[in-house]
This record gives C-alpha cells, structure tokens and sequence, in this order.
C-alpha cells in the first residue's frame, strides 16, 4: 500500500491547488453549467477522499494489503486487544489525523446545516409577520421595501419567493415572470444544498483555495442553471433588463433584507446567504449578462462526455485504490 498512499497523496494536492485554479479561469462552464457543476462536485469528494485515504492507507499499510484488511487490522487491535507493535509512530500519526480531519468535516457539516437552519427559522418567523402572500404564485411572498429584492427562502413544502414592493413596481409582467422562473429553479433544483456543502467545506478548510474557488463558482453556475430555466419562458432581453434591476437595488436592498431577517450566514461564512438567489455578486452579475448577451453554443456532445468520464474517474480511481487489494502494491 506503499504506493497507494503516495499516489493518493499527489492526487489530493493537485486537485486541491491547480486543478481547481485552471478550472475557475477557464471560459467553457458558462457554455455548459450542468456538466461544470458536476465536475465541481466530483473534484471536491475525489480531493476529500484522497486526502484522508491517503493518511489511512499509509496509517494501515504494515497491518493489511488494502483499506478493508487495514481496518480490519485496527478494529482488531481496538476492540480485541490486539498487538500494536506493527504500528509504528508515523503510522499511528496518519491515522490520527485522518480521523481528526474526517471529525471536522462532518462537524463543520453539521454545525453550517444547524446555523443555516436556524437562521431560516427566524427568517420565516419574520416574514409570517411582516410579508403578505402574492398573486403572482402560490409560493410567492411579497415584503413592503422600495428597494428590488428578490429571493428564495428554502424549506422543503414550505419554500417561498419573497419579493419587494419596489421590485415589483419596477419590472414590467414579462420581467416579473422571468424573476419568479428564476427563483423557483433555485428551489426545484435544491441549489440550497449544494451551497450549503461548499459552504460547510469552505468553513472547514479556508486555507485550501479549492473551497473559495468552488464556493465562487458554485454560486455564479447555480444562477446560470436558474436563468436558462427563465429562458424556457421568457426572452434574453427580457431576462437581461429584470437581472439589472434586481441588481441595481443589490447594495441598499441588502440592508433592506437584513431589516426583515433574511439571513446572510456571517458566523459561517462572509457573502454566502442563507437564503438562495438574490441579486448575487456583481462578478456573477457581470457573468450572467455578458453569457446573455454574447450567448455561445452548449459544449460539443463528446467534451461533455469526455468531461462527465472525468468526474467518474475521479471517484472510481480513489475508490478502487482504497479497497483493491495491491492495486499500485
């Protein structure tokens, strides 16, 4: 498992550090948002797995010939009273930091799912007292603020839209539509759960730039998935002028939604809401408008396969050397 360990080792920093930095600079997700998405996802589990399967497999690597035997091994030395002599220092260290790291992690999981959870609560608290429903949709609630606000609280059956009094006088009925579109695709794509595992891995490994490069992009993919939802009802233009009026109250309304409780998760991480949708950074504005205003084909049918091949590579080769036994000796 010698090997095997070092192999993982490598793997981990290079998709902790260029991997993801090349990614975050190229100019191809725009064009597929899906399959980048994706492919975010799969570089964040095959980094965490190689990162911590690399400690155990060096941990483990005088008492078995793969994970499976190692922990074996170890079950056996914990719960038996088995001789631990093969164990040396080191070995002993890995393994303690491969718990350690995997305890943080799900910690930090735990803790971000708690505190965003309870900021929602407090959230709709709020909005049961000072929004009143719209009829404009059945999940649609409207709050008495001048400012263009525009969001999605998630929750399961009891997910809503809030809008603000001044958006609403501000966008003409097609560009209202295209809003609300927008809005209801964060929620039926359950984009709340993909921010709140990049959030929770950004809080548990800030020192590592693959989680505010994926963080960031996540965030700025996540509003290109809900605006080609709006693009299924509404036209660019359309689309393009509701995006900058709910982004040219973005900085007052900000402060208009802390006065009604919309949580923005500052005890876990500064600029990720914990509400979805929004106006956004001005970054993922820009990116919006110019991808509608320069629109550019989908990636070519074989890039995305060869993308998606990646992203299942990524996963099955860390897995296969974890409980292959001698697959890289």
């Amino acid at each position: 498992m010698f090997w095997t360990s070092w192999f993982l080792a490598v793997l981990a920093i290079v998709l902790a550090w260029p991997v993801p930095i090349i990614l975050s600079r190229a100019q191809w997700p725009s064009r597929s948002p899906f399959t980048a998405m994706l492919l975010w996802q799969a570089i964040a589990l095959a980094g965490g797995l190689s990162m911590i399967g690399a400690m155990l497999v060096y941990g483990l690597e005088p008492v078995g010939d793969n994970l499976l035997a190692g922990l074996r091994a170890l079950a056996g030395m914990v719960f038996n009273n088995a001789p631990t002599t093969a164990l040396g220092f080191w070995h002993i260290f890995a393994l303690s930091a491969a718990a350690l790291l995997t305890a943080h992690l799900v910690f930090t999981l735990l803790l971000t799912y708690y505190k965003i959870q309870r900021q929602r609560r407090r959230h709709r608290e709020l909005l049961a007292l000072l929004a009143s429903p719209s009829a404009d949709g059945p999940r649609t609630m409207v709050i008495s603020v001048d400012s263009p606000v525009a969001y999605c609280l998630p929750g399961g059956a009891r997910s809503v839209t809030v809008l603000s009094d001044g958006l609403m006088a501000a966008l003409e009925p097609a560009e209202l539509r295209a809003v609300l579109n927008h809005e209801n695709a964060h929620l039926d794509q359950r984009h709340h759960l993909l921010l709140w595992a990049f959030a929770a891995w950004r809080q548990a490994l800030p020192w590592l730039p693959t989680t505010r490069l994926a963080q960031e992009a996540v965030s700025s993919l996540i509003e290109m998935l809900a605006d080609d939802v709006a693009l299924k009802t509404e036209s660019r233009a359309t689309l393009i002028k509701a995006i900058a009026i709910v982004a040219s109250g973005s900085p007052g309304a900000h402060g208009a939604r802390m006065a009604f409780g919309e949580p923005d998760l500052s005890d876990v991480e500064p600029g990720q809401p914990g509400a979805t949708g929004g106006a956004g950074s001005a970054r993922t504005t820009a990116s919006r408008v110019s991808r509608l205003l320069s629109p550019q084909p989908p990636l070519p049918e074989p890039l995305r396969a060869a993308v998606l091949a990646a992203c299942v590579l990524l996963l099955a080769v860390p897995t296969a050397l974890l409980i292959v036994p001698g697959l890289l000796g």
